[in-house]
């Protein structure tokens, strides 16, 4: 079966610089920088579509706009490829973001609510209406410190990770760095109960950071707390007007524009390598593709054995022992008469991130995450999400809403295996449902058009060679799986070690999950080998 062909005017059907295995947003956004400089780039996908998580498609019915993974974006907003428009994806490919006025919020069953925005004064007054002034003058101290640890962070975000031991000397130099590392050695839990008093506060913070896919008492994952304030009212969050796919159209309109080539439908069985260096891809087909600079592959190191020959076996072994996320999600998209009408009513309903809290005690919440980390669902559902077509109505039919909500799921339920999840999902879907019901007075079947359910198991079967267990974030962000020692020590620079001229993006990689535009590091990797001048490219 031949899929869908991209093609720039110079791209040729053979004799290629780089191959990228796999078309997902990272590995768009190296293959951009690469054919930009020059380099002749074919990317082989082995879906109909390219994009990976970042996908936007009309999943229900004609008109409704579905971002089938991710949908806010957040982290990407302080890349240099947008800051810049290093790639011209706003100047001249079509990409255009709208910034939310309420980046993230929570409804707790009382009808309460907390919203989150940009401005931190607005920040604060929300959190003192729900949760008194103390506590809202304790988080106005905690974002400003964020904000503060913020450069030194970020700065390493978009390029190859600095080795683990120059980090952490870097962090010693400062009293912010030391606070943010004293940060990575704790919970996100120790982070919260610490600094606030109230509940609801504690809640916000606890489920907002478990939306990496990680327990809130998990030792190591501290560090997401800490920042997570600074990234807010620094950088806000934004949803590319139309859907979070249309960061991806503007990718492949800039690397059409750039002479690359793009072949959907074409599944890349082996990466040939000769003399301990990448030379190119065999096809399921049989056909095989030269490439005289390298190869870039969306795989996670614990497939690559399957596809490459040559990497030590401790480090291959290392790499299938990498840790996944401890659960995964299940996520409803429905199509609507009219939009969700939120019962708390304000502005939270507006949160392009929205969490709906059926609890506002801790204790509870943890109890729920106990249940998680056995398999099982508990009663009280770990759910957010919202309707996508109250902040931007070109996501649906004129008076229609898009509702999108996310749960998080085991990805093996207690006394069954992933395969489980066919049978159940739709009844557990429907439980999820009353849950939002609780928040959502129309969410009735009078007002849903159609419903479409992915399973965790789904997930998998979406990017088999990079969401694992259903971890749509690639492995799980405990500090050792940070910096450049995400996934690995022996992969956190980006090259595969015994392959000269094979490189690793996705999400498993630095600097990790969601929309962060990570294939940038990749880029500069490649350029630095190919001692080719990524400053001038850009400037």
């Amino acid at each position: 079966m031949t899929g869908p062909t991209y093609r720039g005017e110079d791209a040729e059907m053979a004799d290629y610089d780089i191959i990228f295995v796999g078309a997902g947003h990272n590995g768009l956004t190296a293959a951009c920088y690469m054919a930009k400089a020059g380099k002749k780039v074919l990317l082989l996908e082995a879906k109909d579509h390219v994009g990976g998580g970042v996908v936007t498609t009309e999943l229900t019915l004609p008109g409704y706009y579905h971002d089938e993974h991710s949908t806010a974006h957040q982290l990407i907003l302080g890349n240099p490829m947008i800051t810049q428009d290093e790639l011209g994806l706003m100047s001249k490919f079509g990409l255009e973001y709208r910034y939310a006025d309420v980046a993230l919020a929570a409804i707790f069953i009382d009808q309460t609510s907390i919203s989150v925005y940009k401005d931190l004064d607005r920040t604060c007054q929300s959190i003192a209406e729900t949760c008194g002034d103390e506590d809202a003058e304790a988080y106005r101290a905690f974002a400003k410190a964020s904000m503060a640890m913020l450069p030194m962070f970020v700065n390493g975000l978009y390029s190859p990770p600095l080795p683990m031991g120059a980090f952490m000397a870097m962090l010693d130099q400062s009293e912010e760095g030391r606070d943010l590392f004293n940060a990575m050695q704790r919970s996100t839990l120790d982070i919260v109960c610490q600094r606030f008093k109230s509940d609801k506060l504690r809640l916000l913070l606890a489920r907002f950071i478990t939306e990496n896919l990680q327990m809130p008492d998990e030792l190591g994952t501290g560090m997401g707390a800490v920042l997570w304030p600074g990234l807010v009212h620094t950088f806000g969050l934004a949803q590319p007007v139309g859907g979070s796919g249309k960061l991806t159209d503007a990718m492949v309109r800039a690397l059409v524009s750039f002479g690359a080539e793009i072949r959907c439908n074409a599944q890349v069985s082996r990466i040939h390598s000769s003399g301990g260096r990448a030379t190119g891809v065999e096809l399921a087909d049989g056909g095989v593709i030269t490439a005289r600079d390298g190869v870039v592959a969306g795989l996670h190191p614990a497939v690559l054995r399957r596809f490459v020959e040559g990497v030590p076996e401790p480090v291959l072994q290392r790499g299938e022992r990498v840790t996944q996320a401890a659960f995964s999600v299940q996520v409803s998209h429905y199509a609507l008469k009219e939009p969700a009408r939120f019962i708390a009513g304000g502005d939270a309903q507006k949160g392009v991130l929205l969490e709906m809290i059926d609890t506002v005690k801790l204790s509870e919440l943890l109890d729920d995450f106990d249940q998680l980390r056995r398999g099982r669902m508990s009663a009280r559902r770990l759910a957010g999400g919202g309707d996508m077509a109250i902040n931007d109505p070109t996501r649906a039919p004129a008076g229609g809403g898009i509702f999108y909500g996310v749960q998080f799921a085991p990805y093996e339920l207690e006394g069954h295996d992933a395969s489980y999840w066919d049978e159940v999902k739709e009844a557990e879907a429907d439980k999820t449902l009353a849950h939002y019901q609780k928040f959502i007075s129309n969410l009735t079947s009078d007002n849903i058009l159609k419903r479409v359910v992915h399973s965790p198991l789904d997930m998998e079967r979406h990017s088999p060679n990079s969401f694992l267990r259903g971890d749509i974030h690639g492995c799980a962000p405990y500090f050792y799986q940070t910096m450049a020692h995400r996934p690995t020590a022996d992969y956190g620079n980006i090259a595969v070690p015994g392959v000269e001229g094979l490189y690793l993006v996705g999400p498993f990689m630095h600097p990790g999950g969601g929309v962060f535009g990570g294939g940038r590091a990749a880029a500069i990797r490649m350029m630095d080998d190919l001692r080719m001048d990524f400053d001038r490219l850009i400037g």
